[in-house]
């Protein structure tokens, strides 16, 4: 099913590798600051930008792997529903967040919002699936790139948050 689209998997999938390497080192950024703050906005913003990078990259996986169509199916509908449920404990908390507020009005949004909404989409590319095959390949690909560009813009904004609050190194003693 997904053989003529071997060469977008790779791509999205190694773009998707690649990025979250990209935000372990964003995460070193936050070395000096406040741990409880650092903890909370990391699982509030950090975690929603990797599970998006994950989510393409078991996407590409599953394209890739020597597997009949059943079970990529089966298998996407299961990272579906879990990023679905994942990511609606995160609009909760984001949107009941007393003691994290976001930096801008926009930060719900895309952090919680537009992947639940993306996640749902992509059970519903999975269900096409079922019912027209032919569409199948081709929704499940425009979720991975959304699913892609919705993380690098998470990401962007993240580190243009975190890079200018970093506390200025101490000279060493002379």
């Amino acid at each position: 099913m997904f053989e003529r689209w071997h060469d977008f998997y790779i791509l999205v999938g190694s773009a998707a590798g690649a990025l979250i390497g990209l935000l372990f080192i964003v995460v070193t950024l936050t070395a000096g600051t406040d741990r409880e703050r650092a903890l909370r906005g990391s699982s509030l913003y950090m975690t929603p930008a990797v599970v998006q990078f994950a989510t393409v990259l078991l996407i590409s996986a599953v394209a890739a792997a020597p597997i009949d169509t059943n079970s990529a199916r089966f298998l996407l509908l299961v990272l579906g529903l879990a990023t679905s449920l994942y990511s609606a404990v995160n609009v909760v908390r984001m949107f009941t967040a007393k003691d994290f507020q976001p930096s801008h009005w926009s930060d719900p949004i895309w952090y919680a919002v537009i992947p639940l909404v993306s996640y749902l989409a992509l059970v519903g590319a999975d269900v096409l699936g079922w019912s027209s095959p032919a569409h199948w390949p081709f929704a499940v690909g425009t979720m991975a790139v959304v699913f892609l560009l919705c993380g690098i813009r998470n990401a962007w904004d993240l580190i243009t948050w975190i890079a200018p609050g970093r506390p200025e190194p101490t000279p060493p003693p002379e």
